[in-house]
């Protein structure tokens, strides 16, 4: 297992984003109320201003900053034990009350989900590192910029030696076009030297294994018609490893897109159905997320202990039966009813995963 500090301060960020959004004000015991608001200056009659709900004291010191942080943390654990069992076993249940307004001891839908997927990137992230012939994804990436600026360093020569050149037929004075070349010529061979000391140094650490080199130095033709397309294909040819990382650290950016995706597919299941509004579809769907999101870290555990067959298994038949349960509970639905959901759930779900993975591709490379 390799840390990695991107995915460990993004779910550093979330905890904190998701404990603000669960955190509650508590009044100090005993303190009388006095004064004024600090915010908008309405007259106090409690703890808290009637007006805007801001507290009747104002800290300010730096103790305090620690007290909130530990306690909008506190307070959204807490919450998470009466969540997290319900959300396993019965996700109806949860689904519905929080619908029906019973929160107080429940994590927000919004809350777990911003946790729970950046929880599971930080967790694939670490234990299923990314790796070319051995090599870390990240200094695969590094090496890839080496490769991208001796390309431009040889251009840089060639319009050099070209003005040179060009110089020395019309017979004038070539200092410092010879001056340009030279420098060029130092560019290229400090770049070159570089890349081929990490290729000896990282061919060390291989085991003594013959393969290609860290960094693709073969020249791929692409030709699409758009320049840029070309070099998006191109790179993504010669250098998979990075094209895999820059698309992960895009997924885990933009992994609320799903909540907006299913929504339209999740409405066509109930559009004639009084009584079930958009709202619900949204609760539904961002539980449901959070959940699956937490049988991915589920599922990469058990992977690392050896358990494959068991994680199949549970690929295969976690997801329709969880479906199910929250489908017939969360909607009230008969067995029928939450069975032809669940099928029609199954397929909007790969069509909402496919859709999603387009659009990642496309924000990946744009």
């Amino acid at each position: 297992m390799q840390f990695e500090f991107e995915p460990a301060g993004a779910l550093v960020t979330a905890t904190l984003a998701a404990g603000e959004i669960e955190r509650e004000g508590a009044a100090i015991a005993g303190k009388p109320a006095h004064g004024h608001c600090a915010n908008c200056q309405t007259a106090l009659t409690g703890s808290f201003c009637h007006a805007c709900g801001q507290r009747d004291h104002v800290h300010r010191s730096l103790l305090h900053l620690g007290e909130e942080f530990l306690h909008g943390l506190l307070h959204f654990d807490t919450k998470a034990w009466h969540t997290l069992p319900l959300l396993a076993a019965k996700p109806g249940k949860l689904t519905r009350e929080y619908i029906e307004g019973k929160r107080t001891r429940y994590v927000s839908p919004l809350a777990l989900f911003l946790f729970m997927v950046f929880f599971m990137f930080f967790v694939v992230s670490s234990l299923s590192h990314s790796t070319l012939n051995g090599v870390p994804t990240e200094v695969s990436a590094a090496t890839a910029g080496l490769e991208k600026d001796i390309v431009k360093a040889k251009a840089k020569l060639a319009k050099a030696e070209t003005r040179l050149a060009a110089a020395r037929e019309r017979g004038d004075s070539n200092s410092a076009a010879q001056a340009d070349v030279d420098k060029a010529r130092s560019e290229v061979s400090e770049e070159e030297t570089t890349l081929h000391a990490i290729n000896e140094a990282m061919a060390g650490t291989q085991a003594g294994t013959a393969g290609p080199k860290l960094v693709n130095t073969s020249t791929t033709s692409v030709t699409t018609g758009n320049p840029k397309l070309d070099a998006t294909i191109k790179q993504a040819i010669e250098n998979p490893e990075f094209t895999i990382y820059k698309i992960k650290n895009t997924a885990s950016k933009f992994s609320f897109l799903l909540v907006p995706i299913s929504l339209p597919f999740l409405w066509l299941m109930f559009f004639w159905k009084r009584g079930v509004t958009m709202y619900d579809h949204a609760v539904f769907a961002l539980y449901s997320l959070s959940f699956m999101a937490l049988l991915v870290v589920t599922l990469t555990l058990l992977q690392k202990t050896g358990m494959n067959s068991l994680v199949a298994t549970l690929a295969c038949a976690v997801p329709p039966l969880h479906m199910f349960l929250q489908l017939r509970g969360a909607y009230s639905l008969g067995f029928g009813s939450a069975l032809w959901r669940t099928v029609a759930l199954l397929c909007a779900s790969a069509t909402v995963f496919v859709m999603y993975l387009l659009l990642i591709l496309y924000l990946s490379v744009a």
